[in-house]
């Protein structure tokens, strides 16, 4: 049976076809999309799937004229988050015209030129791919504009009949092919089409997440396989061609550095690197002479590489993150099975890549459950997670929504004995000074901190009530009240950390349909097309009746993070976002919370490695620590904006120069390279 909470639209009757596919989530069926097509050529698709509680319901249908050509398109439901979809298109004599909940727009179109929707079902994703596949050089135009392409990868033969639901699929082979988009995104986006007249659907993966034609489900972990295998072989390329090698002695010249101990600018110095390694800071005009590559440091500032403290790492967010500075992200939750062997290709080289510190994910049996890591039916359960996770060298846990309160205690007291940190998620039915007394040592989301001061004991927060609550409630909290001063003492007494996110909530809960997403006003015309669109959308549904009270909601989240710094809670630089540029956003959001800005960088540089453990090899500038640098155009201690003028990035031996990384992505660069000057060395 499907997720409880999953909902399906009503179908239309008097279908001439139709096919149905199953989307599973790490194993556990979670809804289904259903495609079919009508005597009148209209192809009618329904999407809907639960997982962590949300997930989209969602109603398409469009016809086709000659060649394939998309006459009229309309899709309606809701997002993730319980926003309105609502989008249509129309071709009509040699003109096109579309409204949507963020835009509207008519112009003059050739027929080959094709509509993306800002939201859309895999079924017309594979329509748009084929239809580009059929088209001269497998090539055409993009509405409202920019240009699609479609590369096909691989074909396989799949055999059906064991899957959840077989039908007559029994012993059946088909032909199948992975065709790539190009254009839709940074990166190229993938669906698996039937090889036959039609080109139908037949599949779209993840590594934790399949679609998969009924009948053929136990084909998708195949599926994946060769999928990442084509995406390693295209990321294997890109490093091949981007990344720097610094053999020998590199010097960085009269460069003024962040201390990132004391949070503050230091220099100007000349800074070495010798096999992967700071060698020396040394005063300006005294560095080697003989080095075989120097970096001229004037009039810009060197950082220590910076942390991301919240990601969920996907191999293609590798060189947005490097590209922007950060050199280290935390793993706050992903698919085991595929994170350990992606750390270990960005470790290696093979792929661009921060250092990836894994979390160890646990979450309990429910059905709100976020189907990552590791699932517990019981606290036994989860007492196995933690040793399975101690024995691979994790050295924190993250609990979430679905761990039962009276779980807390004995858990953290178990994973404390092994060693192990633990934080996460406050447990549904549970409040954060609960969680804190119980033994919890950080805190994510700036969310589940606000809940702790409205949540009722009959609040379910494992639904998006984590969210709407916190939109109603939160800017009626007083923040210099004594029950928020009395919650930050015990944070501070218990040196709880807060990892706040800040960036998550800003567009959710400020942004209206047809604004820009406000986390990306400063980089958006820097974005493809087709990705300057999208982030006109919010997930949330933000209209007239709650827009000021969440705005005033947001503000109050910001400022209490401000309190909690100013009151000594340890924070954490932490994003759940945009790789890369979500994290600059997030520093700052520090800023505007009344963090000074050399503190700031203090938070994303000395404390990400102190809360990961690693900073006796990384988060500053001192000689014998791993060389993960960053050079800036300006400084970030004095304008904190500063941090996208990223000129170099420097992962242990190996430079990247952004510019370069960002063109390759399809994005505009912020700053022209610093150059690597190399010099022939007299033997």
């Amino acid at each position: 049976g499907l997720t409880a909470g999953f909902a399906v639209i009503p179908l239309p009757a008097h279908a001439d076809s139709e096919t149905r596919y199953t989307v599973t989530i790490q194993t556990q069926v979670g809804g289904q999309l259903l495609r079919r097509v009508d005597n009148q050529g209209t192809v009618r698709s329904t999407f809907s799937y639960r997982d962590n509680g949300r997930g989209p319901d969602m109603q398409e249908d469009y016809t086709l004229g000659a060649g394939g050509t998309v006459q009229s398109y309309r899709v309606d439901g809701k997002s993730t988050f319980g926003g309105e979809i609502k989008e249509s298109f129309q071709r009509n004599e040699g003109r096109v015209a579309w409204l949507s909940t963020v835009d509207r727009g008519e112009q003059a179109a050739s027929t080959d030129a094709l509509y993306l929707p800002v939201e859309y079902t895999p079924a017309w994703f594979a329509q748009l791919v084929r239809t580009v596949w059929a088209q001269p050089g497998h090539t055409a135009p993009a509405l409202p504009n920019g240009r699609f392409t479609v590369e096909r990868i691989d074909t396989l033969s799949v055999r059906g009949g064991t899957g959840a639901s077989t039908g007559n699929t029994s012993g059946t082979t088909v032909q199948v092919g992975l065709y790539a988009l190009i254009g839709a995104d940074l990166t190229p986006s993938y669906t698996w089409l039937r090889e036959d007249g039609e080109q139908a659907l037949f599949a779209a993966v993840w590594p934790g997440w399949e679609l998969v034609e009924q009948g053929f489900e136990d084909q998708g972990a195949m599926l994946i396989e060769r999928q990442q295998r084509a995406q390693k072989e295209r990321l294997g390329a890109l490093a091949t061609k981007l990344a720097q090698p610094l053999p020998g002695l590199t010097v960085i010249r009269n460069v003024r550095w962040f201390d990132a101990e004391a949070a503050r600018m230091r220099g100007p110095a000349d800074v070495t690197v010798f096999d992967g390694h700071i060698g020396a800071v040394l005063a300006a005009g005294t560095g080697p002479s003989d080095a075989q590559q120097s970096i001229d440091g004037t009039g810009k500032t060197l950082l220590p590489g910076l942390f991301d403290m919240h990601g969920h790492v996907w191999p293609d967010q590798g060189l947005l993150h490097l590209a922007a500075g950060v050199t280290t992200v935390r793993d706050m939750g992903n698919v085991n099975t595929a994170l350990l062997p992606l750390k270990a290709r960005f470790d290696s080289g093979s792929e661009l890549g921060p250092r990836i510190v894994p979390l160890g994910f646990i979450e309990g049996k429910s059905p709100f459950s976020s189907n990552l890591g590791i699932l517990a039916a019981t606290l036994e359960d989860a007492k196995r997670a933690v040793d399975w996770y101690a024995a691979r060298g994790y050295r924190q846990l993250k609990l979430y929504n679905s761990i039962k309160p009276e779980w807390v205690q004995p858990l953290t007291t178990y994973a404390h004995a092994r060693g192990l940190r633990v934080g996460g998620h406050i447990p549904a039915f549970m409040r954060a000074e609960q969680a804190v007394q119980g033994g919890f040592d950080e805190i994510n989301h700036i969310n589940q901190v606000m809940l702790n001061f409205f949540v009722r004991p009959e609040n379910d927060t494992r639904t998006l009530l984590r969210f709407t609550l916190v939109g109603d409630e939160a800017g009626k909290v007083q923040l210099d009240g004594p029950r928020v001063k009395t919650f930050l003492a015990l944070l501070r007494k218990h040196g709880t950390v807060v990892d706040a996110t800040l960036g998550t909530f800003e567009a959710m809960f400020n942004q209206r349909n047809g604004q820009i997403d406000p986390s990306l006003v400063a980089i958006a015309e820097h974005l493809p097309v087709a990705l300057q669109r999208s982030a006109l959308s919010n997930s949330m549904d933000i209209n007239d009746a709650n827009a000021q009270r969440y705005r005033q909601s947001y503000a109050n989240m910001v400022a209490l993070v401000g309190r909690m710094h100013r009151a000594g809670v340890p924070l954490l630089a932490g994003t759940d976002n945009f790789a890369g540029f979500a994290l600059h956003r997030e520093l700052e959001l520090y800023v505007k919370a009344g963090i000074p800005a050399a503190e700031v960088l203090k938070i994303a540089t000395y404390n990400g490695a102190k809360y990961t453990g690693t900073w006796a090899s990384s988060g500053s500038i001192e000689p014998g620590k791993v060389a993960d640098l960053v050079l800036v155009d300006g400084d970030p201690a004095q304008r904190i904006e500063d941090i996208r003028r990223v000129s170099l990035v420097i992962k242990g031996g190996v430079a990247l120069a952004p510019d370069a990384a960002y063109e390759a992505l399809g994005i505009k660069p912020f700053v022209a390279a610093a150059t690597v000057t190399s010099a022939v060395v007299a033997r």
